[in-house]
């Protein structure tokens, strides 16, 4: 048996609820694993459902400023009450004295990029600025202070490592095929109608709300250059969002996206969707031919392990997160350059063959990525904080875990857990 306590108390949208929904669901089936979840009231009926996770929903913490101070001074007494033994904090930032060994889940590449912080002082946004400046230093200090951090990707690993000077281990996020393409919320009559009435066109497809690192201007003005090297199709770009001020979580600010559809003239080009239920993304994805990404910050990327199992093709930026992910399911262009990002999808768009191949990697691709073997390398990370002695070396959670996994009166718990896992 052992007890996990999970931070998620900053999770609120996109990678960091994906995160929660899918890994929450895996603890609470394992038998010899009691978590304990805490999260935002709001979240409460999405994971009050399930057995062996005790929940707990603090009210009056939004905002970054008052989540951090509950954290650091309530929740210390929380995770005593709960008897855990070890701490998963899934925020980005660590409790400064975790009662217990603690895993940090780091996952927000924007504290690392360089390419935002020059997008900030262009677009002169200078309190975002000052708020990613503050809370990249307690990032920092957040690797210093868990025992062990967690990057979800090679490429992010390697970043914290330059930034921190720390070791950090690599579990990849994973894909559940079964619960993905399971989902029976059908597409709203308004989305299925702007599917319908596109029937033949090049459909061009990029999941996520508006922020300024996925690059949505490089994207934009990519558009209309696709549909000169495509002139035999008309070119329709979806996006899950709208390009509209208060229509997107953050304070992010779309309006001069959408002045920029306006501008060149592709407002027939673009299709803005809004929200699309989770339950029902695979719909859109299928009925999508190229899905492009033009980010210059990522450290995963869900929608790209989305796309490939749909079988689309992937066209994205030339990050090393991307290609770590997508590999050879992808084709990469320079992430600033509308005209390379054009090129790319008309060699893919033009040739059917071409298309077939990588969809077909893309599927194969897809795979690779496992919720229960994220989940498993996890455990093992938990197990081994409990016993292993404060060397400062970080165990290797990609090589054979059950060679690693400490012995003596903790390994029949241990062989229970991943038994648990592979059943």
């Amino acid at each position: 048996m052992i007890r996990i306590f999970v931070n998620g108390l900053a999770a609120s949208a996109g990678a960091g609820l994906t995160y929660l929904h899918n890994v929450v669901p895996h603890l609470s089936a394992l038998p010899e694993v009691r978590t304990t979840l805490v999260v935002q009231p709001n979240l409460r009926d999405s994971f009050n459902r399930f057995r062996n996770v005790e929940l707990i929903c603090p009210q009056g913490i939004s905002g970054t400023a008052r989540r951090f101070c509950f954290e650091q001074w309530k929740l210390p007494d929380l995770i005593r009450k709960a008897r855990a033994e070890v701490l998963i904090s899934a925020g980005n930032f660590a409790l400064r004295k975790s009662p217990v060994p603690q895993i940090l889940l780091s996952g927000n590449s924007l504290y690392t990029s360089a390419d935002f912080y020059r997008d900030l002082l262009r677009r002169r946004e200078y309190a975002m600025l000052a708020d990613d400046f503050v809370k990249g230093a307690l990032a920092n200090k957040s690797v210093h202070w868990a025992d062990q951090t967690v990057a979800p990707s090679q490429a992010f690993a390697d970043e914290l490592r330059r930034w921190t000077g720390r070791e950090v281990a690599v579990i990849h996020h994973g894909f559940d095929h079964a619960a993905f393409f399971g989902g029976e919320v059908q597409l709203s009559a308004d989305v299925q109608r702007k599917l319908d009435e596109t029937e033949g066109c090049l459909r061009l497809l990029f999941v996520s709300h508006y922020n300024y690192y996925r690059n949505f201007e490089t994207l934009l003005r990519a558009v209309p250059l696709i549909q000169k090297l495509v002139p035999e199709k008309r070119v329709k770009l979806f996006l899950t969002c709208k390009l509209e001020p208060g229509t997107n979580p953050g304070a992010y600010d779309g309006s001069f996206a959408g002045q920029l559809v306006h501008d060149l003239g592709i407002k027939d080009s673009v299709v803005q969707l809004g929200a699309v239920p989770y339950g029902s993304l695979h719909y859109l994805y299928r009925a999508c031919d190229i899905y492009v990404t033009a980010a210059y910050a990522e450290t995963f990327g869900h929608p790209l392990v989305e796309a490939m199992a749909s079988g689309l093709p992937i066209v994205a930026s030339d990050l090393a997160v991307h290609r770590e992910i997508c590999g050879d399911a992808g084709r990469y262009f320079p992430r600033f350059s509308p005209e390379s990002l054009a090129e790319s999808v008309a060699g893919v768009a033009r040739f059917s063959n071409i298309r077939s191949q990588f969809s077909l990697t893309a599927k194969r691709r897809s795979t690779e990525f496992s919720w229960v073997e994220h989940i498993k390398q996890l455990l093992f990370l938990a197990t081994s904080l409990q016993t292993r002695p404060d060397t400062g070396r970080l165990p290797n959670v990609q090589t054979d875990f059950r060679s690693l996994l400490p012995q003596q009166k903790s390994n029949l718990a241990r062989n229970r857990i991943m038994q648990g896992i592979r059943s």
